[in-house]
Protein backbone atom coordinates (compact mmCIF):
# COMPACT_ATOMS: atom_id res chain seq x y z
CA UNK A 1 0.00 0.00 0.00
CA UNK A 2 1.31 3.61 -0.79
CA UNK A 3 1.94 6.21 1.77
CA UNK A 4 -0.92 6.72 3.89
CA UNK A 5 -2.03 10.01 6.06
CA UNK A 6 -4.47 9.81 9.09
CA UNK A 7 -6.84 12.20 11.13
CA UNK A 8 -9.31 11.89 13.60
CA UNK A 9 -13.04 13.78 13.50
CA UNK A 10 -14.63 13.64 17.05
CA UNK A 11 -17.87 13.41 18.20
CA UNK A 12 -20.35 14.17 20.87
CA UNK A 13 -21.52 10.60 22.05
CA UNK A 14 -23.42 8.60 21.92
CA UNK A 15 -22.88 7.61 17.86
CA UNK A 16 -24.76 4.69 16.58
CA UNK A 17 -21.73 3.53 14.27
CA UNK A 18 -23.11 0.48 13.59
CA UNK A 19 -26.29 1.55 12.81
CA UNK A 20 -25.27 4.54 9.98
CA UNK A 21 -22.91 2.09 8.48
CA UNK A 22 -25.54 -0.31 8.02
CA UNK A 23 -27.41 2.43 6.18
CA UNK A 24 -24.66 3.61 3.97
CA UNK A 25 -24.07 0.09 3.03
CA UNK A 26 -27.61 -0.43 1.89
CA UNK A 27 -27.42 3.02 -0.48
CA UNK A 28 -23.69 2.43 -1.87
CA UNK A 29 -22.28 3.06 -4.98
CA UNK A 30 -20.82 -0.08 -5.85
CA UNK A 31 -17.68 0.31 -7.18
CA UNK A 32 -16.85 3.50 -6.30
CA UNK A 33 -17.89 2.98 -1.67
CA UNK A 34 -18.15 0.10 0.30
CA UNK A 35 -19.04 -0.71 3.82
CA UNK A 36 -17.60 -4.34 5.38
CA UNK A 37 -15.17 -4.99 8.55
CA UNK A 38 -16.87 -1.95 9.91
CA UNK A 39 -15.28 0.63 8.12
CA UNK A 40 -16.43 2.99 5.61
CA UNK A 41 -14.61 2.90 2.37
CA UNK A 42 -14.96 5.79 -0.74
CA UNK A 43 -13.03 7.00 -3.93
CA UNK A 44 -12.75 10.86 -3.62
CA UNK A 45 -12.33 13.31 -6.20
CA UNK A 46 -11.19 16.56 -4.48
CA UNK A 47 -10.24 18.74 -6.88
CA UNK A 48 -7.39 17.48 -9.52
CA UNK A 49 -6.49 15.37 -7.07
CA UNK A 50 -8.27 11.68 -6.87
CA UNK A 51 -7.86 9.01 -4.04
CA UNK A 52 -9.82 6.91 -1.12
CA UNK A 53 -10.55 7.26 2.33
CA UNK A 54 -11.37 4.99 4.68
CA UNK A 55 -13.78 5.98 7.75
CA UNK A 56 -14.10 3.22 10.98
CA UNK A 57 -13.90 4.50 14.58
CA UNK A 58 -11.08 4.91 16.50
CA UNK A 59 -10.64 2.68 19.67
CA UNK A 60 -10.94 4.62 22.74
CA UNK A 61 -11.68 7.51 21.65
CA UNK A 62 -14.83 9.67 21.19
CA UNK A 63 -13.85 9.82 17.03
CA UNK A 64 -13.41 8.40 13.53
CA UNK A 65 -10.47 7.70 12.56
CA UNK A 66 -10.19 8.82 8.55
CA UNK A 67 -6.88 7.30 6.54
CA UNK A 68 -6.35 8.41 3.05
CA UNK A 69 -3.30 8.73 0.68
CA UNK A 70 -0.49 10.76 1.51
CA UNK A 71 -1.22 12.58 -1.96
CA UNK A 72 -4.24 14.03 -0.46
CA UNK A 73 -2.17 15.24 2.68
CA UNK A 74 -2.85 18.89 1.40
CA UNK A 75 -6.81 18.52 1.51
CA UNK A 76 -7.03 17.06 5.38
CA UNK A 77 -9.12 20.38 5.96
CA UNK A 78 -12.05 19.67 3.76
CA UNK A 79 -11.72 15.45 3.86
CA UNK A 80 -12.39 16.42 8.06
CA UNK A 81 -15.27 19.21 7.08
CA UNK A 82 -16.85 16.43 4.53
CA UNK A 83 -16.39 13.47 7.13
CA UNK A 84 -18.17 15.76 9.48
CA UNK A 85 -20.97 16.92 7.39
CA UNK A 86 -21.49 12.78 6.11
CA UNK A 87 -21.66 11.67 9.71
CA UNK A 88 -23.20 14.64 11.13
CA UNK A 89 -20.36 14.77 13.81
CA UNK A 90 -21.35 17.96 15.13
CA UNK A 91 -24.78 16.75 16.82
CA UNK A 92 -25.78 16.59 20.24
CA UNK A 93 -27.28 14.02 20.67
CA UNK A 94 -28.58 14.31 24.24
CA UNK A 95 -30.28 17.15 23.09
CA UNK A 96 -32.13 15.69 19.94
CA UNK A 97 -32.79 12.41 21.95
CA UNK A 98 -34.64 14.50 25.16
CA UNK A 99 -37.20 15.99 22.49
CA UNK A 100 -38.07 13.06 20.45
CA UNK A 101 -37.82 10.73 22.88
CA UNK A 102 -40.66 12.03 24.58
CA UNK A 103 -42.91 11.57 22.22
CA UNK A 104 -44.92 8.36 22.82
CA UNK A 105 -44.34 6.96 19.04
CA UNK A 106 -40.92 7.93 18.59
CA UNK A 107 -40.11 7.39 22.04
CA UNK A 108 -39.67 3.64 22.15
CA UNK A 109 -37.73 3.75 18.53
CA UNK A 110 -35.59 6.19 19.88
CA UNK A 111 -34.29 4.92 23.01
CA UNK A 112 -33.72 1.40 20.98
CA UNK A 113 -30.87 3.57 18.43
CA UNK A 114 -29.41 6.02 20.59
CA UNK A 115 -26.75 8.59 19.17
CA UNK A 116 -28.18 7.82 15.36
CA UNK A 117 -27.25 10.74 13.32
CA UNK A 118 -28.85 12.31 9.92
CA UNK A 119 -26.37 10.66 7.57
CA UNK A 120 -25.28 13.98 5.12
CA UNK A 121 -22.71 13.52 1.52
CA UNK A 122 -19.09 13.60 1.17
CA UNK A 123 -20.04 14.50 -2.39
CA UNK A 124 -23.52 16.54 -2.50
CA UNK A 125 -23.93 15.27 -6.47
CA UNK A 126 -23.64 12.40 -5.44
CA UNK A 127 -26.21 11.86 -3.15
CA UNK A 128 -28.93 13.77 -5.86
CA UNK A 129 -28.05 11.12 -8.17
CA UNK A 130 -28.94 8.44 -5.76
CA UNK A 131 -31.93 10.02 -4.73
CA UNK A 132 -32.85 10.41 -8.71
CA UNK A 133 -32.45 6.37 -8.84
CA UNK A 134 -34.50 5.58 -6.05
CA UNK A 135 -37.55 7.08 -7.22
CA UNK A 136 -40.29 4.74 -7.28
CA UNK A 137 -37.92 1.49 -6.42
CA UNK A 138 -37.07 -0.18 -3.73
CA UNK A 139 -33.88 0.77 -2.07
CA UNK A 140 -32.40 -2.29 -3.05
CA UNK A 141 -33.01 -1.81 -6.30
CA UNK A 142 -31.62 1.72 -6.31
CA UNK A 143 -28.33 0.42 -5.21
CA UNK A 144 -28.27 -2.19 -8.13
CA UNK A 145 -28.67 1.06 -10.69
CA UNK A 146 -26.35 2.77 -8.80
CA UNK A 147 -23.43 0.12 -9.02
CA UNK A 148 -24.72 -0.43 -13.28
CA UNK A 149 -24.13 3.49 -12.96
CA UNK A 150 -20.60 3.00 -11.69
CA UNK A 151 -19.60 0.35 -13.83
CA UNK A 152 -20.91 2.40 -17.22
CA UNK A 153 -19.65 5.92 -16.57
CA UNK A 154 -17.49 5.84 -13.44
CA UNK A 155 -13.68 6.94 -13.98
CA UNK A 156 -11.29 3.83 -12.90
CA UNK A 157 -9.43 3.98 -10.15
CA UNK A 158 -6.59 2.27 -8.27
CA UNK A 159 -7.23 1.32 -4.71
CA UNK A 160 -6.33 -1.21 -1.99
CA UNK A 161 -9.76 -1.78 -1.44
CA UNK A 162 -11.65 -4.38 -3.64
CA UNK A 163 -14.86 -2.80 -3.63
CA UNK A 164 -13.59 0.74 -4.70
CA UNK A 165 -12.45 0.27 -8.18
CA UNK A 166 -14.13 3.37 -9.58
CA UNK A 167 -14.59 7.15 -9.52
CA UNK A 168 -18.60 8.38 -8.89
CA UNK A 169 -19.91 9.80 -12.56
CA UNK A 170 -18.93 13.08 -12.78
CA UNK A 171 -21.66 15.86 -13.38
CA UNK A 172 -20.12 16.52 -17.11
CA UNK A 173 -20.06 12.69 -17.94
CA UNK A 174 -23.17 12.51 -17.16
CA UNK A 175 -24.40 15.31 -19.15
CA UNK A 176 -22.56 14.07 -22.36
CA UNK A 177 -24.15 10.20 -22.02
CA UNK A 178 -27.17 9.34 -24.22
CA UNK A 179 -30.33 9.13 -22.68
CA UNK A 180 -30.87 5.49 -24.50
CA UNK A 181 -27.15 4.61 -22.66
CA UNK A 182 -28.19 5.13 -19.52
CA UNK A 183 -32.23 3.51 -19.90
CA UNK A 184 -29.73 0.74 -20.57
CA UNK A 185 -28.87 -0.32 -17.29
CA UNK A 186 -32.11 -0.62 -15.75
CA UNK A 187 -34.08 3.17 -16.02
CA UNK A 188 -37.25 4.14 -17.39
CA UNK A 189 -36.02 6.70 -20.50
CA UNK A 190 -37.65 9.78 -18.50
CA UNK A 191 -35.41 8.95 -15.66
CA UNK A 192 -32.06 8.46 -17.18
CA UNK A 193 -33.34 11.90 -19.92
CA UNK A 194 -33.61 13.17 -15.62
CA UNK A 195 -29.87 12.45 -14.88
CA UNK A 196 -28.67 13.77 -18.13
CA UNK A 197 -30.49 17.06 -17.28
CA UNK A 198 -29.14 16.78 -13.57
CA UNK A 199 -25.66 16.46 -15.07
CA UNK A 200 -25.64 19.42 -17.90
CA UNK A 201 -27.65 21.91 -15.07
CA UNK A 202 -24.66 21.13 -12.41
CA UNK A 203 -21.94 20.99 -14.99
CA UNK A 204 -22.81 24.12 -16.42
CA UNK A 205 -23.43 26.02 -12.87
CA UNK A 206 -26.58 26.40 -13.60
CA UNK A 207 -27.96 24.38 -10.20
CA UNK A 208 -24.69 24.81 -7.80
CA UNK A 209 -25.51 21.86 -4.82
CA UNK A 210 -23.32 23.13 -1.80
CA UNK A 211 -22.97 26.59 -0.57
CA UNK A 212 -26.08 27.99 -1.47
CA UNK A 213 -29.29 28.75 0.05
CA UNK A 214 -31.80 25.15 1.18
CA UNK A 215 -34.95 26.75 -0.26
CA UNK A 216 -33.17 28.33 -3.57
CA UNK A 217 -31.08 24.58 -4.20
CA UNK A 218 -34.23 22.93 -3.90
CA UNK A 219 -36.38 25.41 -6.28
CA UNK A 220 -33.23 24.96 -8.91
CA UNK A 221 -33.45 21.12 -8.60
CA UNK A 222 -37.34 21.24 -8.85
CA UNK A 223 -37.28 23.21 -12.16
CA UNK A 224 -35.04 19.86 -13.79
CA UNK A 225 -37.44 17.39 -15.32
CA UNK A 226 -38.48 14.71 -13.16
CA UNK A 227 -37.15 16.10 -10.31
CA UNK A 228 -40.04 16.68 -7.14
CA UNK A 229 -41.02 17.72 -3.70
CA UNK A 230 -39.34 14.48 -2.30
CA UNK A 231 -36.34 13.97 -4.10
CA UNK A 232 -35.41 18.05 -3.32
CA UNK A 233 -37.14 17.43 0.25
CA UNK A 234 -34.35 14.12 0.63
CA UNK A 235 -31.06 16.43 -0.76
CA UNK A 236 -32.68 18.57 1.65
CA UNK A 237 -32.16 16.58 4.61
CA UNK A 238 -29.29 14.74 4.06
CA UNK A 239 -27.04 17.33 1.79
CA UNK A 240 -28.08 20.89 3.19
CA UNK A 241 -28.07 19.72 6.78
CA UNK A 242 -31.56 20.73 7.26
CA UNK A 243 -32.24 19.08 10.56
CA UNK A 244 -35.86 20.30 10.28
CA UNK A 245 -36.58 18.83 6.47
CA UNK A 246 -39.15 15.87 6.60
CA UNK A 247 -39.86 14.04 3.26
CA UNK A 248 -43.07 13.25 3.96
CA UNK A 249 -43.74 12.27 1.03
CA UNK A 250 -41.89 9.34 1.42
CA UNK A 251 -43.63 5.47 1.17
CA UNK A 252 -41.40 3.96 3.68
CA UNK A 253 -41.79 6.94 5.98
CA UNK A 254 -45.51 6.47 5.26
CA UNK A 255 -45.36 3.21 6.43
CA UNK A 256 -43.23 3.50 9.90
CA UNK A 257 -45.10 5.33 11.54
CA UNK A 258 -48.03 3.19 12.53
CA UNK A 259 -46.72 -1.12 11.80
CA UNK A 260 -49.32 -2.79 9.68
CA UNK A 261 -50.69 1.13 8.31
CA UNK A 262 -49.65 3.05 5.97
CA UNK A 263 -50.69 6.89 7.05
CA UNK A 264 -51.58 9.49 4.09
CA UNK A 265 -48.56 12.37 3.46
CA UNK A 266 -50.90 14.84 5.54
CA UNK A 267 -51.70 12.92 8.69
CA UNK A 268 -47.81 12.71 8.40
CA UNK A 269 -47.17 15.73 8.23
CA UNK A 270 -49.49 16.78 11.09
CA UNK A 271 -47.46 14.18 13.44
CA UNK A 272 -44.47 15.51 12.58
CA UNK A 273 -45.10 18.90 13.47
CA UNK A 274 -44.70 17.81 17.21
CA UNK A 275 -41.16 16.58 16.14
CA UNK A 276 -39.86 20.10 15.49
CA UNK A 277 -37.21 21.49 15.39
CA UNK A 278 -35.52 17.85 14.74
CA UNK A 279 -37.76 16.41 11.70
CA UNK A 280 -35.04 15.21 10.08
CA UNK A 281 -34.01 12.96 13.18
CA UNK A 282 -37.58 11.54 13.52
CA UNK A 283 -37.17 10.54 9.78
CA UNK A 284 -34.15 8.03 10.19
CA UNK A 285 -35.47 6.98 13.18
CA UNK A 286 -38.39 5.65 11.71
CA UNK A 287 -36.77 4.68 8.65
CA UNK A 288 -34.59 2.61 11.03
CA UNK A 289 -37.29 1.33 12.83
CA UNK A 290 -38.23 -0.68 9.37
CA UNK A 291 -35.32 -2.88 9.46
Amino acid sequence: MAETDSLLAPYTPPFAFDVVARYLALRAFGGAETVSGGRYVRSVRLGAVTGWLCVEPAPGRDALRVSFPAALAAQRAEILARVNRLFDLEADPAVIERHLGADPLLGPRVAAAPGLRVLGAFETFDLVVRAVLGQQVSVKGATTLATRLVALAGTPLATPFAGVTHLAPAAATLAALPVAALAGIGLPQKRAATLVALGAAVAAGRVALDGGDAAAISAALQALPGIGPWTAQYVVMRALRDPDAFPAGDLGLQKALHPGRRVSERELERQAEAWRPWRAYAAMHLWHSLG
